[in-house]
């Protein structure tokens, strides 16, 4: 099963992290979505972003029961040439055996080298993938395969969405 992981935060300083569960790159419908809100959050630091989101994230991920093959985030894996981002911390504190892409809207100097653009839709503009646990290149065509006829794949956008609807 392939995740998409995205994150939202409040002004409680709690963060909601949505996953949805797809089975194959091209599907259009989740196999299942499931959200958690982590408390007490790290505020944001440029350079830590991962303190922020990585709780959130692992909370999320504990409450899924499906065999999770690949996961992908809103965002980088690297920074640069052996500078972890995210999808790094990510991945290493999943024991390094969950695969993860990271599809970021806007370049972040410091990436040409580690990161592939991929054309979606009829955007000029690039999405920018980076990956760890997994060949980049694949990533980026697993990428250009997701359905939707915009530049961010539709289950990203469901992520996305997903996240930001708070329970009440």
């Amino acid at each position: 099963m392939i995740c998409c992981l995205d994150v939202d935060y409040n002004n409680a300083a709690q963060g909601q992290c949505a996953a949805v569960l797809f089975h194959h790159w091209a599907d259009t419908e989740p196999a299942a979505i499931r959200h958690a809100v982590t408390g007490d959050i790290a505020p944001y630091r440029p350079g830590a972003f991962y303190k922020r989101e990585l709780p959130c994230m692992l909370n999320t991920l504990q409450k899924i029961e499906e065999n999770i093959d690949t996961l992908v985030i809103d965002g980088y894996v690297w920074l640069g040439e052996n500078r972890g981002g995210l999808g790094v911390h990510l991945y290493e504190a999943l024991g390094r055996k969950i695969p993860v892409i990271g599809v970021a809207k806007s370049v972040f100097r410091g990436t040409e080298t580690v990161a592939v653009s991929v054309l979606r839709g009829k955007s000029k503009n690039p999405l920018w993938i980076t990956a760890i646990g997994v060949d980049v290149q694949d990533a980026g065509r697993w990428v250009e395969q997701m359905a939707g006829a915009y530049r961010l794949p539709d289950m990203i956008k469901r992520a996305d969405a997903e996240c930001r609807d708070w329970p009440d």
